[in-house]
């Protein structure tokens, strides 16, 4: 070994380099909070926090910290970070056609609609089309717009603790005021059902006894002409869809009880109302299923879907809608258009997803990394009275953090394990660790865990450990 090398591994010199490190990060902090937005959740944290680099389960600090990830991005990367076929994908269409207009057609947005079209098929046994854009909220936008062109309505139903985005029409149909406020009045805001959250039940009743008394509370809505929804004369209702989460994301990851949704289509079928399944977070194998409504027996007249779509390399969105809703005499050209909508780098990197998808058994072993992971957080459970509530569907997980009865919310706790899990010197197993976290639910005391679809059982049992730790420690202080 030569002394240049020597004297760059030296001790001194690791320090030097944390030393330059720190003082370009505490540079870069003060610019940034003279010249960038906080309106994002960048400042949810204590100190924002800047990583370099990132691979399968791994985020990596500056200094080559590892912080394993439990929420990949909200559910954006499912197939784990820097995934290689993905990669790719995306650098060969650079190279070949890495812009066009969408006002002409290049092959991987056809043969990418066609296998979203197959898979819901597959799902649903029902047959449509699909239309692109680029995130999220702007497809909750396509499909507000096609519900309001077909039925001629624009109230809507939405769940309590569901979100859909933050656009203004989307924020209309997101039950948090928190969102709607600074930005004026919203005559168009749907009305809000409570979601069949069976922990903290609205109604105050026990699942093994209430008879679905949440779907109940639904039905009796069309009872009459006087509960002010439904005109027994005409036979219309005054809402045009019900916008729902088969599995709440923002909201907590709440799981609803079995058939709820089947009775909860019936009546919305039986009045009139479309079913718009968001599956933004729980799409694409996120709980087992491509579509994470097929769990649940109902057939959804739209699907909103994005982020996992590309594995979050590059923006695109979209909406599958029944051929009867969006065939070309309803849903002509111009009805609805966005520049960067069906992009051709998004929508290879969304077809080659689409491959790995189709090529793998995730219908097998995400089910059974699930049941792994969700025993790992009944263990914990067992251990820490402070965790009330653990259930998971596939890889979409929850672990409902409280006060010492095992109930109470606990925000509190929560952010302090959020907070923690980022200071990056958690120590286990002979390792130093970091560990990214996502906090959700009603009252931010839910710990979403959402990791990747190719994690390991080793990266379970140590998510197990950093965990327990986390706990151990933030309820101590």
């Amino acid at each position: 070994m030569n002394t240049q090398t020597m004297a760059d591994n030296s001790p001194t010199n690791a320090l030097l380099d944390h030393d330059m490190i720190e003082k370009h990060e505490n540079e870069l902090l003060e610019l940034e909070n003279k010249v960038c937005s906080h309106g994002d959740t960048v400042h949810y944290a204590q100190r924002p926090k800047f990583f370099e680099h990132c691979e399968g389960s791994y985020l990596y600090d500056g200094y080559n910290n590892a912080y394993l990830d439990l929420q990949m991005w909200y559910s954006a990367v499912n197939l784990g970070y820097a995934n290689q076929r993905v990669n790719d994908a995306l650098k060969a269409q650079i190279d070949k056609l890495p812009q066009l207009a969408c006002q002409y057609l290049h092959k991987e947005k056809v043969e990418l609609a066609s296998k979203v079209v197959d898979s819901v098929q597959k799902g649903f046994g029902e047959t449509g089309r699909v239309h692109f854009n680029v995130g999220g909220s702007q497809a909750v936008e396509d499909a507000l717009k096609l519900v309001r062109k077909h039925t001629g309505r624009q109230h809507m139903l939405a769940f309590e603790g569901g979100y859909h985005g933050r656009t203004l029409g989307a924020s209309a149909i997101t039950s948090s005021y928190r969102y709607r406020e600074p930005f004026g009045e919203f005559g168009d805001r749907a009305e809000f059902i409570p979601f069949p959250y069976c922990f903290r039940c609205p109604y105050g009743k026990k699942k093994e006894t209430c008879e679905l008394y949440c779907v109940q509370q639904v039905e009796r809505k069309f009872d009459h002409e006087y509960t002010g929804t439904w005109n027994p004369k005409s036979g219309h209702a005054e809402f045009g869809a019900f916008f729902v989460e088969s599995v709440q994301g923002t909201g907590g990851y709440v799981i609803p009880p079995e058939g709820y949704y089947e009775r909860l289509a019936k009546t919305c079928q039986d009045h009139g109302i479309l079913i718009v399944d968001d599956e933004i977070q729980m799409g694409f194998f996120r709980t087992g299923k491509l579509w994470s409504m097929e769990h649940f027996g109902i057939k959804p007249d739209i699907i909103v879907f994005g982020k996992a779509l590309t594995n979050g390399l590059n923006p695109l969105s979209g909406i599958w809608a029944k051929e009867a809703l969006i065939s070309p005499d309803k849903f002509g050209p111009g009805s609805t258009h966005s520049t960067f909508s069906s992009n051709s780098l998004g929508t290879a990197t969304g077809l080659e997803v689409m491959k790995i998808l189709s090529e793998g058994d995730y219908e097998k072993t995400v089910p059974e990394k699930g049941a792994y992971f969700l025993n790992i957080l009944k263990d914990l459970k067992s251990k820490h009275p402070e965790i009330g509530d653990v259930d998971g569907l596939g890889l979409a997980l929850r672990m409902e953090m409280c006060e010492a009865d095992g109930f109470t919310p606990s925000r509190a706790l929560a952010d302090k394990m959020f907070q923690r899990g980022l200071e990056g010197n958690l120590k286990v197993n002979g390792k130093t660790l970091g560990l990214i976290l996502d906090i959700g639910g009603y009252y931010k005391n839910v710990v979403t865990l959402a990791p990747s679809l190719e994690i390991t059982h080793e990266e379970m049992d140590l998510a197990h450990d950093l965990l327990d730790l986390l706990i151990t420690e933030c309820k101590k202080n």
